[in-house]
Protein backbone atom coordinates (compact mmCIF):
# COMPACT_ATOMS: atom_id res chain seq x y z
CA UNK A 1 0.00 0.00 0.00
CA UNK A 2 1.41 3.32 -0.88
CA UNK A 3 0.79 6.36 1.18
CA UNK A 4 -2.31 8.00 0.86
CA UNK A 5 -3.56 10.86 -0.39
CA UNK A 6 -4.55 13.75 2.03
CA UNK A 7 -8.26 13.13 1.51
CA UNK A 8 -8.15 9.73 1.86
CA UNK A 9 -7.08 10.85 5.82
CA UNK A 10 -10.12 13.01 6.34
CA UNK A 11 -12.39 10.17 8.21
CA UNK A 12 -9.30 7.79 9.96
CA UNK A 13 -7.86 10.89 11.45
CA UNK A 14 -11.62 11.62 12.74
CA UNK A 15 -11.75 8.32 14.21
CA UNK A 16 -8.16 8.57 15.70
CA UNK A 17 -9.06 11.58 17.31
CA UNK A 18 -12.75 9.73 19.06
CA UNK A 19 -10.92 6.58 19.96
CA UNK A 20 -8.48 9.02 21.85
CA UNK A 21 -10.41 10.41 23.86
CA UNK A 22 -10.87 14.18 21.45
CA UNK A 23 -7.65 15.31 21.88
CA UNK A 24 -4.16 14.23 20.62
CA UNK A 25 -0.79 15.90 20.30
CA UNK A 26 0.57 15.80 16.46
CA UNK A 27 3.01 12.20 17.39
CA UNK A 28 -0.37 10.92 18.86
CA UNK A 29 -2.72 11.66 15.99
CA UNK A 30 -0.27 9.99 13.21
CA UNK A 31 -0.08 6.54 15.23
CA UNK A 32 -3.35 6.19 15.68
CA UNK A 33 -4.38 7.13 12.15
CA UNK A 34 -1.49 4.87 11.04
CA UNK A 35 -2.55 2.46 12.87
CA UNK A 36 -5.83 2.77 12.16
CA UNK A 37 -5.10 2.79 7.80
CA UNK A 38 -3.07 -0.36 8.67
CA UNK A 39 -0.09 1.60 7.02
CA UNK A 40 3.26 -0.64 7.15
CA UNK A 41 6.52 1.26 8.62
CA UNK A 42 7.55 1.46 4.75
CA UNK A 43 4.51 3.60 4.34
CA UNK A 44 4.97 5.86 6.76
CA UNK A 45 8.84 6.60 6.61
CA UNK A 46 8.52 7.42 2.79
CA UNK A 47 10.47 10.86 2.58
CA UNK A 48 8.30 13.66 1.06
CA UNK A 49 11.27 15.74 1.42
CA UNK A 50 14.36 16.24 3.39
CA UNK A 51 12.44 17.00 6.18
CA UNK A 52 9.03 15.32 6.76
CA UNK A 53 7.73 11.82 5.51
CA UNK A 54 5.39 11.62 2.77
CA UNK A 55 2.59 10.68 5.67
CA UNK A 56 3.36 13.56 8.46
CA UNK A 57 2.95 16.03 5.19
CA UNK A 58 -0.04 14.59 4.25
CA UNK A 59 -1.83 14.18 7.55
CA UNK A 60 -1.52 18.10 8.06
CA UNK A 61 -3.01 18.97 5.36
CA UNK A 62 -5.74 16.68 6.44
CA UNK A 63 -5.32 18.49 10.01
CA UNK A 64 -5.66 21.56 7.81
CA UNK A 65 -8.93 20.70 5.41
CA UNK A 66 -11.00 19.60 8.83
CA UNK A 67 -9.99 22.36 11.05
CA UNK A 68 -11.46 25.44 8.20
CA UNK A 69 -14.40 22.64 8.18
CA UNK A 70 -14.87 23.34 12.00
CA UNK A 71 -14.37 19.75 12.55
CA UNK A 72 -11.08 20.20 14.69
CA UNK A 73 -8.64 22.95 16.09
CA UNK A 74 -5.42 23.01 17.67
CA UNK A 75 -4.03 24.91 20.51
CA UNK A 76 -0.78 26.65 20.96
CA UNK A 77 1.43 23.87 22.39
CA UNK A 78 0.24 21.77 19.41
CA UNK A 79 -2.40 19.78 20.82
CA UNK A 80 -5.22 18.71 18.55
CA UNK A 81 -9.22 18.22 19.79
CA UNK A 82 -12.60 17.68 18.18
CA UNK A 83 -14.62 20.75 18.46
CA UNK A 84 -18.27 20.64 19.64
CA UNK A 85 -19.30 19.95 15.78
CA UNK A 86 -16.57 17.70 15.71
CA UNK A 87 -17.96 15.23 18.61
CA UNK A 88 -20.93 15.20 16.80
CA UNK A 89 -19.59 13.51 13.61
CA UNK A 90 -17.92 10.12 12.48
CA UNK A 91 -17.28 10.65 9.07
CA UNK A 92 -17.38 13.52 6.35
CA UNK A 93 -17.76 13.20 2.43
CA UNK A 94 -14.08 14.34 0.81
CA UNK A 95 -15.57 16.09 -1.61
CA UNK A 96 -17.72 18.60 0.30
CA UNK A 97 -14.76 19.01 2.87
CA UNK A 98 -12.81 19.96 -0.24
CA UNK A 99 -15.05 22.13 -2.21
CA UNK A 100 -15.88 24.20 1.29
CA UNK A 101 -11.98 24.65 1.76
CA UNK A 102 -11.79 25.88 -1.45
CA UNK A 103 -15.01 28.57 -1.06
CA UNK A 104 -12.68 29.59 1.60
CA UNK A 105 -9.72 30.06 -0.32
CA UNK A 106 -11.33 32.13 -2.77
CA UNK A 107 -13.87 33.91 -0.33
CA UNK A 108 -10.47 35.04 1.98
CA UNK A 109 -8.41 35.58 -1.28
CA UNK A 110 -5.77 33.76 -0.25
CA UNK A 111 -3.06 33.13 -2.62
CA UNK A 112 -2.48 29.71 -2.83
CA UNK A 113 -0.08 27.05 -4.80
CA UNK A 114 -2.46 24.70 -4.51
CA UNK A 115 -5.15 22.57 -5.19
CA UNK A 116 -5.19 19.14 -3.51
CA UNK A 117 -2.78 19.59 -0.52
CA UNK A 118 0.07 18.60 -2.42
CA UNK A 119 2.22 21.79 -4.24
CA UNK A 120 3.05 24.35 -1.63
CA UNK A 121 5.65 26.68 -0.71
CA UNK A 122 8.21 25.84 1.73
CA UNK A 123 7.02 26.86 5.25
CA UNK A 124 9.22 28.29 8.12
CA UNK A 125 9.40 24.95 9.83
CA UNK A 126 11.27 23.65 6.76
CA UNK A 127 13.18 26.80 6.69
CA UNK A 128 14.39 26.65 10.12
CA UNK A 129 15.09 23.10 10.04
CA UNK A 130 17.72 23.63 7.23
CA UNK A 131 18.94 26.37 9.20
CA UNK A 132 19.95 23.94 11.93
CA UNK A 133 21.22 21.45 9.77
CA UNK A 134 23.45 23.52 8.70
CA UNK A 135 24.78 24.69 11.95
CA UNK A 136 27.95 23.10 13.69
CA UNK A 137 27.49 19.73 16.02
CA UNK A 138 28.64 22.10 18.40
CA UNK A 139 26.08 24.97 17.94
CA UNK A 140 23.17 22.27 17.85
CA UNK A 141 24.47 20.99 20.93
CA UNK A 142 24.36 24.71 22.32
CA UNK A 143 20.48 24.91 21.04
CA UNK A 144 19.45 22.02 22.55
CA UNK A 145 21.08 23.33 25.74
CA UNK A 146 19.22 26.59 25.52
CA UNK A 147 16.13 24.79 24.58
CA UNK A 148 15.65 22.67 27.73
CA UNK A 149 17.09 25.70 29.85
CA UNK A 150 14.30 27.46 28.76
CA UNK A 151 12.07 24.49 28.76
CA UNK A 152 12.98 24.64 32.98
CA UNK A 153 15.63 22.44 33.27
CA UNK A 154 18.22 23.45 35.92
CA UNK A 155 22.33 22.73 35.34
CA UNK A 156 22.52 21.96 32.05
CA UNK A 157 25.77 20.83 30.92
CA UNK A 158 27.28 19.45 27.35
CA UNK A 159 29.10 16.56 28.41
CA UNK A 160 30.23 14.95 24.76
CA UNK A 161 32.79 13.02 24.88
CA UNK A 162 34.58 9.98 22.89
CA UNK A 163 33.28 6.52 23.88
CA UNK A 164 30.13 7.82 25.87
CA UNK A 165 27.71 6.20 23.75
CA UNK A 166 25.96 8.81 22.00
CA UNK A 167 25.35 10.93 25.27
CA UNK A 168 25.75 14.74 24.29
CA UNK A 169 24.81 16.36 27.90
CA UNK A 170 22.39 15.90 30.88
CA UNK A 171 20.20 18.39 32.97
CA UNK A 172 18.18 18.15 35.81
CA UNK A 173 13.96 18.69 35.85
CA UNK A 174 11.73 19.13 38.48
CA UNK A 175 8.36 18.05 38.50
CA UNK A 176 5.90 20.50 40.68
CA UNK A 177 8.80 21.84 42.63
CA UNK A 178 9.36 18.35 44.83
CA UNK A 179 10.52 15.39 42.45
CA UNK A 180 13.83 15.82 40.35
CA UNK A 181 15.12 13.54 37.42
CA UNK A 182 18.16 13.71 35.98
CA UNK A 183 18.06 13.28 31.82
CA UNK A 184 20.36 12.91 29.56
CA UNK A 185 20.39 14.28 25.81
CA UNK A 186 21.31 12.95 22.52
CA UNK A 187 21.30 15.73 19.48
CA UNK A 188 21.48 14.15 16.52
CA UNK A 189 21.24 16.30 13.40
CA UNK A 190 19.93 13.88 10.52
CA UNK A 191 18.41 13.34 7.36
CA UNK A 192 15.41 10.93 6.90
CA UNK A 193 14.34 8.70 9.88
CA UNK A 194 16.40 7.38 13.07
CA UNK A 195 16.14 4.25 13.04
CA UNK A 196 15.66 1.94 16.63
CA UNK A 197 18.87 0.86 16.75
CA UNK A 198 19.81 4.48 17.33
CA UNK A 199 17.77 4.48 20.71
CA UNK A 200 18.90 0.88 21.76
CA UNK A 201 22.62 2.22 21.87
CA UNK A 202 21.35 5.18 23.91
CA UNK A 203 19.48 3.29 26.14
CA UNK A 204 22.56 1.26 26.85
CA UNK A 205 24.35 4.30 27.48
CA UNK A 206 22.28 5.88 29.63
CA UNK A 207 21.48 2.44 32.19
CA UNK A 208 23.06 3.53 35.50
CA UNK A 209 23.54 6.96 34.72
CA UNK A 210 19.95 8.83 34.69
CA UNK A 211 16.77 8.43 35.34
CA UNK A 212 15.35 9.87 32.27
CA UNK A 213 16.47 9.49 28.32
CA UNK A 214 15.73 12.33 25.61
CA UNK A 215 16.54 12.11 21.68
CA UNK A 216 16.42 15.76 19.86
CA UNK A 217 16.66 15.07 15.90
CA UNK A 218 16.06 17.35 13.04
CA UNK A 219 14.88 14.25 10.91
CA UNK A 220 12.17 12.37 12.31
CA UNK A 221 11.69 8.58 13.79
CA UNK A 222 10.63 5.20 12.36
CA UNK A 223 7.69 3.62 13.74
CA UNK A 224 10.07 0.80 14.99
CA UNK A 225 12.39 3.59 16.97
CA UNK A 226 9.32 5.30 18.53
CA UNK A 227 8.16 1.23 19.47
CA UNK A 228 11.54 0.61 21.01
CA UNK A 229 12.05 3.87 22.92
CA UNK A 230 8.74 3.30 25.03
CA UNK A 231 9.15 -0.83 25.05
CA UNK A 232 8.01 -2.51 28.58
CA UNK A 233 10.43 -3.19 30.66
CA UNK A 234 13.16 -0.94 29.57
CA UNK A 235 13.73 2.71 31.01
CA UNK A 236 11.86 5.07 28.83
CA UNK A 237 12.90 7.46 26.36
CA UNK A 238 11.71 10.48 25.19
CA UNK A 239 11.57 11.35 21.35
CA UNK A 240 11.53 15.22 19.88
CA UNK A 241 11.42 15.21 15.90
CA UNK A 242 12.54 18.00 13.58
CA UNK A 243 8.85 19.25 13.56
CA UNK A 244 8.05 19.54 16.98
CA UNK A 245 11.83 21.08 17.62
CA UNK A 246 10.72 23.91 15.66
CA UNK A 247 7.49 24.34 16.95
CA UNK A 248 8.88 24.32 20.62
CA UNK A 249 11.73 27.20 19.60
CA UNK A 250 8.28 28.91 18.11
CA UNK A 251 6.57 28.35 21.27
CA UNK A 252 9.57 29.12 23.49
CA UNK A 253 10.69 32.45 21.05
CA UNK A 254 13.76 30.80 20.75
CA UNK A 255 15.68 32.64 17.90
CA UNK A 256 12.15 34.13 16.18
CA UNK A 257 8.97 36.14 16.87
CA UNK A 258 5.26 35.16 16.03
CA UNK A 259 4.01 38.43 14.65
CA UNK A 260 0.01 38.59 14.98
CA UNK A 261 -1.82 39.70 11.06
CA UNK A 262 -4.54 38.30 10.03
CA UNK A 263 -3.29 34.96 10.28
CA UNK A 264 0.18 34.46 12.28
CA UNK A 265 3.89 35.11 10.40
CA UNK A 266 6.61 33.50 11.91
CA UNK A 267 9.92 35.71 11.39
CA UNK A 268 13.36 33.73 11.76
CA UNK A 269 16.17 35.45 13.07
CA UNK A 270 19.06 33.99 10.95
CA UNK A 271 21.75 35.87 12.36
CA UNK A 272 21.15 34.34 16.06
CA UNK A 273 21.09 31.12 15.10
CA UNK A 274 24.17 31.94 12.73
CA UNK A 275 25.99 33.35 15.37
CA UNK A 276 25.01 30.52 17.94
Amino acid sequence: MSVPQYHEMFNPLLKALHELGGSATISELEEKTAEIMELSDQDISELHDENRTKFSYRLAWARSYLKKYGLIENSSRGVWSLTTKGWKIKSVDSDEVIKSYRDYLRSEKVDSQEEIGEEVDTTWQNELIEIIKKMSPEAFERLCQRLLRESGFTNVEVTKRSGDGGIDGQGFVKIGGLLSFNVIFQSKRYKGSVPPSVVRDFRGAMVGRADKGLIITTGTFTREAKLEAKRDGAPLIDLIDGEELVEKLKELSIGLKVEERIEEDVIINKEWFKNL
